[in-house]
């Protein structure tokens, strides 16, 4: 089964960006010439994804502009907005569930993976899981390392409470099951990282292993790093 929609997190409020994000989502950020955001859906047109949700929070309303004239051919795009109060990452996504299929991608907005979605689909269909996180050996080269992998399996992921034994990095792009957010039906703001967390203790999340570096724009350096990268693009 070919999975070809994704769900794209871009709700935050992109503080480490600014003064440059006063006026503009970081999503709307320029990357030569471009917003992020055109590279990320040029990508992902590319990996075979038919349909994006945008899960918008903080000046969606100029992504969803932005869109409506420029986005490229052949990827159908629909905004789900958070409305007066941020969801969290975890709760803009249960909120989009009924524009998205029964498994879908989940990327977040500021990343930019040049990595082959087909395979990861390959990998988790096989799984037979309710959910898949790629991982990245990162041992705290490009941002602070937060999972714990050994031998295809994720022991322990925390953003907050890290350990010695966590060498890898949320790589940004995972799979999940519509089912993964039953437990969270009756609460509208979380993040993300709760659904990975109780996926876990299920064992009910596949790790996968991506070599490629992750990019992002999260930070001004990041934001350096993907300018020169997309430049041979």
């Amino acid at each position: 089964m070919e999975i070809n929609n994704l769900a794209l997190l871009a709700g935050g409020l992109a503080t480490r960006l600014k003064p440059l994000t006063e006026t503009i989502p970081k999503s709307m950020v320029d990357i030569n010439g471009k917003p992020f955001f055109y590279h990320q859906l040029i990508l992902l047109k590319k990996n075979g994804i038919k349909k994006v949700v945008i899960c918008a929070g903080a000046m969606g309303d100029q992504l969803e502009n932005y869109t409506g004239k420029f986005a490229p051919d052949g990827i159908e795009i629909i905004f789900s907005h958070d409305g007066e109060k941020l969801l969290g990452t975890g709760g803009a996504l249960r909120k989009a569930l009924g524009h998205l299929d029964d498994k879908f991608f989940v990327m977040y907005g500021d990343s930019y993976l040049d990595t082959d979605f087909n395979d990861i689909n390959k990998y988790f269909l096989d799984q037979k899981k309710t959910g898949l996180m790629t991982v990245f050996r990162n041992e705290g080269k490009w941002d602070s390392s937060n999972i714990e992998y050994e031998e295809g399996k994720i022991i322990n992921y925390d953003k907050k409470n890290k350990t010695d034994r966590m060498k890898y990095i949320d790589y940004g792009l995972g799979i999940l099951s519509n089912t993964a957010f039953e437990e969270f039906k009756n609460k509208n703001v979380f993040d993300l990282e709760d659904v990975y967390k109780s996926l876990i203790i299920k064992n009910e999340l596949s790790g996968y292993e991506v070599k490629e570096r992750f990019y992002e724009i999260g930070s001004f350096n990041g934001l350096d790093e993907t300018r020169k990268y997309l430049q041979g693009k």
